[in-house]
């Protein structure tokens, strides 16, 4: 299922056997931030979590961070984990001056985040 917008997606990417993928590319901003978030609202936050894949995402404001809060503190609420993969260095740096580097769980790509939820062997 996908979210459309002109300049925004969320895709979802469910996966048996590791983590639920929502895929956002596109502007986050104040008008696209409900699309994510009802997609982060319907999303199962299960054993392995979700993953908000963000590397097709251009730009993102504060409403598209309030977001990404918002979701951490449902997958706490579920028991469940919440993972940022592919986060542009920009937005990085943007996550790391407002001190949510310490909050969240990032990984480079979905492979790795996949890798990650796995149990060892």
């Amino acid at each position: 299922m996908s979210v459309p917008d002109e300049t925004f997606t969320v895709t979802h990417r469910p996966h048996a056997d590791g983590p639920y993928v929502l895929e956002v590319a596109g502007e986050l901003d104040h008008h696209t931030a409900p699309l994510l978030t009802e997609a982060v609202n319907e999303a199962p936050f299960g054993p392995y979590g979700v993953v908000l894949d963000l590397s097709g995402l251009t730009f993102c404001d504060s409403s598209g961070i309030t977001v990404f809060v918002t979701a951490h503190r449902r997958s706490r609420e579920k028991g469940s984990q919440l993972s940022l993969a592919g986060v542009a260095p920009a937005q990085m740096r943007v996550l790391r001056m407002v001190g949510l580097d310490e909050v969240f769980t990032f990984h480079a790509g979905v492979e790795d985040a996949f890798r990650a939820a796995r149990p060892p062997s």
